[in-house]
């Protein structure tokens, strides 16, 4: 019984190690350039790369070209806000530039996708800080990598009428990073909040952790109808 496992495990590894010789021994050395380029985005592997890859081939060239010429342009056209370093074509950002903007309300974000998420929410009316990353040293970033300096000069040229929202992952590096920025803000006169965190809306109570729990009841409000 035991050798038949250990036959049938093998045989698999097998036909494995031949399929990865297959993805690695393509027909032509234009498909494999294309193939290693695509498999370095993130979640992509050489499977998927060369899924992508036989797919374009049955595009029409103009439609290629045209998907190159777009990757292109946003490569050299978008950069970094000067102010909140969200994303933008030109040197300040449509959400830094709106003067409806509460710019005494910040909200600090970890990536562009946070921005977009509570822009859809479509109330918040102040303005972002894209940190671009969270405190991680098992990942061997720190402060210093991330746009932590910028946000400490950006309050220290605002008045005292100024809140800062914490809108980081609750995560373990999130968590750092949100202690982190506490103490480096504990020196300005200035009001600090995070996101409060509970029971999703449509979430079985069974299905909460017990982090979610205990948070949704120490953060409990008045029921009002």
């Amino acid at each position: 019984m035991v050798c038949k496992i250990l036959v049938g495990f093998l045989f698999r590894c097998a036909r494995y190690a031949v399929y990865i010789y297959g993805v690695q021994q393509l027909p032509s050395r234009l498909i494999e350039a294309a193939v290693d380029q695509i498999s370095t985005l993130p979640g992509i592997g050489r499977r998927t790369a060369l899924r992508l890859a036989l797919s374009l081939l049955r595009r029409d060239t103009e439609r290629v070209r045209s998907l190159s010429d777009a990757l292109i342009a946003m490569s050299e056209g978008v950069s970094p806000c000067r102010v909140c370093h969200n994303l933008t074509e030109q040197d300040v950002c449509s959400i830094c530039k709106t003067p409806e903007r509460n710019r005494g309300l910040i909200c600090v974000v970890e990536d562009i996708r946070d921005l977009l998420a509570i822009e859809n929410v479509g109330t918040y009316r102040g303005v972002y800080h894209v940190l671009a990353g969270v405190i991680s040293p098992m990942d061997g970033v720190g402060p210093a990598d991330i746009n932590i300096a910028a946000l400490v000069l950006r309050i220290s040229e605002l008045d005292e009428d100024t809140e800062v929202i914490f809108a980081l992952p609750s995560t373990m590096e999130g968590d750092t990073t949100s202690f982190y920025l506490y103490k480096k803000l504990a020196e300005f006169d200035i009001k600090v909040t995070t996101l409060a965190r509970g029971i999703a809306v449509g979430e079985a109570l069974q299905h909460a952790d017990e982090a979610t729990l205990a948070r949704s009841l120490d953060n409990r409000t008045l029921y009002e109808i």
